[in-house]
């Protein structure tokens, strides 16, 4: 972990339109492990600005991760399947000069215990590949169980890949702050 920096969540504010497009267009490495196998593009300006900045503004599925009040990254949730409660959540650090410094261990409890006490769940899920060792490393560290593991359902750059799903309860969350 870097020294004397505060790490944390938040929604995003309108002045930050610019900085958080060019954090995201700026940067490819991260698409590089962020599901790499389904193609993306980054989106124009006028399009992030009516999509994704708009849920970053409001804050409820996606809010920013910061590092001194700066944003480097987000984190996120979208229903698997809403009629049974069935969140999944996610983190993308935009910038590879903040990762391995302890961001994700810190940003990630806080959206999880954020998702907890805000939504009548009792699960949160988290997918990766097996392509993301960091991310697969981060979830068992946090108390996430690994739950399944599809193996080689992921195509990409010429080899195959596991899908790895990884689960907490509320009680085991719970349990693990105390």
């Amino acid at each position: 972990m870097m020294s004397d920096v505060s790490v944390g969540i938040r929604p995003a504010r309108e002045d930050e339109l610019t900085f958080i497009f060019s954090l995201i267009t700026k940067h490819d490495e991260w698409t590089q492990f962020n599901a790499p196998y389904f193609p993306y593009s980054h989106p124009s300006l006028d399009q992030f600005e009516k999509t994704s900045f708009q849920r970053l503004l409001s804050g409820l599925d996606l809010q920013l991760i910061t590092v001194n009040d700066i944003p480097v990254g987000t984190v996120n949730c979208y229903w698997e399947c809403e009629e049974t409660r069935w969140l999944e959540a996610g983190i993308v650090i935009y910038d590879s000069n903040y990762w391995g410094k302890g961001i994700a261990a810190i940003a990630v409890p806080l959206w999880v215990s954020y998702l907890f006490q805000t939504k009548d769940i009792e699960r949160v899920g988290m997918t990766t590949w097996s392509g993301n060792p960091r991310m697969m490393s981060l979830a068992l560290k946090l108390g996430f169980q690994q739950e399944a593991r599809l193996r080689k359902v992921r195509y990409y750059d010429g080899k195959y890949y596991d899908s790895v799903k990884y689960g907490v309860l509320r009680s085991e969350w719970q349990a693990r702050r105390k």
